[in-house]
């Protein structure tokens, strides 16, 4: 017989089936580079509408966990598809340069050196702090580019520059220009380890073992005198700063008499206390005791009563607690722990501060920075609450071991609970009463940006609710409730690495005073100018007071402040030095889109919608969209010391960028995503089907030529059902890039490619493909399909697949200059949508089911091998045959050599499928010989001129 095999049109391509990713990846990248597509885009979106995607700075402090990874694939999926949909869609991304983290790597390496921080000048000290930030910088850029990520890179935003120091303290002296600026002494989330105020999106939550005491507060007046009240609290070190006692109002309380106490126990069996009636079971058997109750105490009684300190008149207290402690209602009391009563001190708690104000309570100042007592204070002087290295200090069991001396311990126990801690050094944290400066988030305005509100709050809360687009919706309510509910915004931080609060104080003046604080224009800018070439560093040169102030203000009137900012502060600014002042930022200074994770609701969505409120009048985005975060597989929280981290750059080496972002794209981001081995391993299969299907378009349109193609009009219907789906498909991720939903899109995708493409389209086409004449309409429409889909399907994946779509487009369209980066995804014309085509698709594709399932029983008994050794008769109701029609076509659709329809009742014993009614197959074998060209069985083989062939491949050979 005579081989054929040279005759067939089969696909070449020079597209390897394995990618290689780890190895090639780094070749486009410097290709992409090269031909500097980033800004080739940007000099070409003259006319387009702008899209920013405004990046929130990474901390530049370490190397990237899989959690940037997924952030930053987030954003440029985002990008590139707003860019390929035909938007400007600029990209800037920034790093968060200043603050504590850095300042402590820096204060370690001096410790291990043996020197002393505080003896370093600051400029120099500094100074270091910015070498330290630009090194990672460096290094988070590379890691950032190699998953490939594109924007700006070699011009990206940094909160250290100069002109962004000058900006961010310019946005400061906007405060305090507007009068939202205060000092006040109030307490702060404090870090005695790091010696600095912190915001509470610098602060997280550990389990945590406290202490928990219940104590005696002597009833002093009333017929309750000789009882005492109790309070429950876990932090003891605060009884010595005690200045009242509340109760609720609405709560039911008692007076109990204790009838039994243990053997040795400092209590008198007929002692008298006063608790709340839900709570005094539990109290007592704390205490180890049994007690009746006498009677009801009311919220009047109560009202009414003055304790006693319970410090007051112990010796070697030299009447530092001598003072009456009087009782106050209070809406924050509950009966649903501890006593039903709370212990009160103004200068370590929020609500203790908000009743110290209410009713005029001292404030107390006996904790110092390092969080020790202050050394006179009596009794306690020098005692730790928290040890440098963030382990317990002495301070609660020296003021328990007090209590019992005093005989005010009525209780005490331990407590397991979720408790603050700096999530930098990972101490925990304590309230401190210090002098700190403050943004007032409710106090009017007058800087004539009202539109949405005159106090900072009422900005935030307006923005949120009308000029925001939340994705998902759960995060406006949950931004809302934050600032609903949140106090004034902490601005000054006790360090030395970041921006200053570039501002004035009167000497001699209070905070309350009006000229308290130098409001001067000219003395601003002059800061600015200087900041702008100098940078920060100069408000810590010796003489700058002197330089500013000149011949404005005398400047021996005035102290300079040292505080600085917040770094959240810093971030929160970031809209004015980008969005607002960069050639390549935002036209109105807003952002269409701000995008991180969940986290950042109390971080960066949070400062920045307070720090534009304040300086702006407005939000500075109308899109915020979250991701959640990243866990092992079994669904566990990633950590070093469980050794369950999934390095990117790990994954990158194994599988290469592209895998990695597919699992990105697989995943639906709006949850937690998990991440692992077996994981990416099922990424990586879905990856190599998807090669697959590029790499047989790509060999089947080898020698392509317009002059092939066809007319959608004058295509077969299988070809415009193709075209149909084109169509479809093309609103879908179009639909589907503009709500980033970008699982929604590769699924569509994926489906389409691997479902409707590979293991149909492909696989009936393959035969006119190879066998028919190049001239045949059939094989040109075919070939128009695959040129058609080549340049959507690589479009459409080009935002997700960077790096594979651009080998495939390169593979297709050699070039020095191209790239499939510079296009966008081409516009499909509306009238390939054929409806009633799709509709009329859905029953032979069900028929051809039926077919393909008969055909499968067979070569399970080994009645055949291919499918092309049969011709089966397919029984069809009226309506089907009316659809199905043509026997040849049919048969090409089921890959079998002829088929016979019939609307005769099918015999029993015929093949069927429950959910396909009415079709019914029986199996019979192809009539005729094999062509030795295409393998069709036919009873015409032999019969033409060449031998051994069909008359299709007799004709095609000429």
């Amino acid at each position: 017989m005579t081989d054929y095999k040279d005759t067939l049109f089969l696909p070449e391509t020079d597209f390897p089936m394995r990618a290689g990713l780890p190895a090639r990846e780094p070749d486009w990248l410097a290709r992409w580079e090269r031909l500097g597509i980033y800004d080739r885009l940007r000099a070409g979106a003259e006319g387009r509408k702008p899209f920013i995607l405004h990046d929130g700075p990474p901390y530049a402090n370490g190397h990237l966990h899989i959690g940037h990874a997924l952030n930053k694939v987030l954003k440029d999926f985002i990008t590139r598809s707003q860019q390929m949909l035909g938007r400007d869609a600029r990209y800037v991304p920034g790093w968060d340069c200043h603050g504590l983290p850095i300042e402590w790597k820096i204060e370690e390496k001096y410790r291990a050196e043996g020197l002393d921080k505080d003896a370093v000048d600051v400029v120099d000290f500094r100074q270091e702090c910015r070498r330290f930030a630009d090194q990672w910088i460096d290094v988070q850029r590379e890691e950032f580019k190699r998953l490939g990520i594109t924007g700006k890179w070699d011009k990206p935003y940094l909160t250290m520059d100069y002109h962004a120091e000058a900006v961010i303290a310019d946005e400061f002296m906007k405060l305090v220009m507007n009068g939202s600026l205060y000092q006040g002494s109030k307490p702060v989330m404090w870090s005695p380890v790091e010696k600095t105020a912190l915001a509470e999106a610098e602060v997280e939550y550990h389990e945590h073992t406290s202490h928990t005491i219940w104590v005696r507060f002597a009833v002093q007046t009333s017929a309750l005198e000789g009882a005492s009240v109790v309070i429950w609290t876990t932090t003891p070190w605060t009884i010595p700063q005690n200045r009242a006692v509340c109760f609720g109002p609405g709560i039911s309380y008692g007076l109990y008499e204790v009838r039994e106490v243990p053997e040795g126990a400092k209590m008198d069996a007929a002692e008298k206390v006063i608790l709340a009636d839900a709570l005094a079971e539990s109290a007592f058997g704390q205490a180890k005791v049994t007690a009746q109750r006498l009677r009801d105490v009311s919220a009047d009684e109560l009202g009414a009563l003055t304790l006693a300190h319970p410090f007051r008149g112990v010796e070697g207290a030299n009447s530092e607690w001598d003072f009456d402690v009087p009782m106050l209602p209070g809406d924050h009391v509950t009966d649903d722990a501890g006593t039903g009563f709370v212990h009160t001190a103004p200068s370590h708690g929020d609500d203790d501060y908000q009743v110290g104000l209410k009713h005029g309570l001292p404030m107390t100042y006996n904790v110092l920075e390092d969080g020790s007592y202050r050394a006179d204070l009596p009794l306690f002087g020098g005692e730790v609450i928290v040890k440098p290295d963030g382990k317990e200090g002495g301070a609660n069991v020296a003021v328990i071991k007090q209590l019992a001396y005093a005989g005010a311990l009525f209780a005490k126990g331990k407590l397991k609970h979720s408790y603050p801690h700096s999530w930098r050094s990972k101490a925990p944290l304590i309230y401190r009463n210090t002098a700190q400066w403050f943004a007032a988030i409710d106090k009017p305005l007058d800087d004539g940006m009202n539109e949405h509100g005159d106090t900072i709050r009422a900005r935030a809360l307006e923005s949120i609710d009308r000029l925001v687009k939340w994705t998902p919706q759960t995060g406006r309510n949950r931004l809302y409730s934050m600032i609903e509910n949140r106090p004034d915004w902490v601005l000054s931080r006790q360090r030395a690495w970041g921006v200053p609060l570039t501002c004035f104080v009167k000497k001699g003046a209070k905070p309350t005073d009006p000229d308290f604080l130098l409001r001067d224009e000219q003395v601003n800018a002059r800061i600015k100018a200087t900041f702008e070439v100098e940078g920060a560093d100069a408000w810590y040169v010796q003489g700058f007071k002197e330089r500013v102030l000149g011949n404005l203000h005398d400047p021996d009137a005035y102290d300079q402040v040292f505080d600085i900012l917040d770094v959240w502060f810093d971030s929160g600014s970031t809209h004015a030095f980008v969005l607002r002042d960069r050639e390549d930022g935002s036209p109105d200074g807003i952002a269409d889109l701000y995008l991180e994770g969940t986290d950042q609701h109390r971080g960066w969505f949070h400062s920045s919608m307070l720090q534009a409120c304040a300086t702006k009048g407005r939000a500075p985005y109308r899109g915020v969209l979250t991701h959640g975060f990243t866990l092992d597989e079994k669904g566990m929280k990633m950590s070093k010391s469980l050794g369950n981290t999934v390095a990117p750059q790990e994954v990158i080496d194994q599988y290469g960028a592209d895998i990695l972002r597919l699992w990105v794209a697989q995943s639906d981001y709006t949850a937690d995503l998990r991440i692992g081995k077996e994981i990416l391993k099922g990424v990586a299969d879905s990856y190599r089907r998807l090669r697959n299907t590029l790499r047989f378009m790509l060999g089947n349109l080898d020698g392509w030529s317009e002059d092939e193609r066809v007319a959608p009009a004058d295509m077969p219907e299988l070809e415009r059902l193709m075209l149909h789906r084109m169509a479809e498909l093309d609103g879908i991720v179009r639909k589907g890039y503009d709500a980033y939903d970008f699982q929604g899109v590769f699924q569509a995708l994926f489906n389409f490619a691997t479902t409707d493409l590979s293991a149909f389209y492909f696989d009936i086409r393959k035969d006119a493909l190879y066998c028919d004449a190049p001239d045949s309409l059939r094989r040109r429409a075919a070939r128009t399909v695959l040129d058609l889909l080549f340049h959507r399907l690589v479009t459409w994946l080009a935002p997700i697949l960077p790096f594979t779509m651009e080998d495939v487009w390169l593979s297709r369209f050699p070039s020095d200059d191209d790239s499939v980066h510079l296009h966008d995804i081409p516009a499909t014309p509306s009238d390939w949508l054929d409806e009633a085509l799709a509709e009329r698709a859905k029953t032979v594709r069900m028929v051809r089911r039926v077919v393909t399932g008969a055909l499968e029983a067979e070569r399970r008994a080994k009645t055949i091998g291919a499918s092309l050794e049969a011709a089966p008769i397919v029984h069809l109701t009226e309506a089907q045959a009316q659809i199905v029609t043509d026997p040849a076509t049919f048969a090409d659709l089921c890959i079998t050599s002829g088929v016979t329809l019939s609307t005769e009742t099918a015999p029993d014993g015929a093949f069927t499928l429950d959910d396909a009614p009415g079709v019914a197959v029986v199996f019979a074998r192809a009539e005729g010989q094999k062509c030795q060209r295409c393998w069709k069985i036919s009873p015409d083989v032999g019969s033409h001129a060449h031998p051994d062939t069909c008359a299709r491949c007799s004709a095609a050979l000429g």
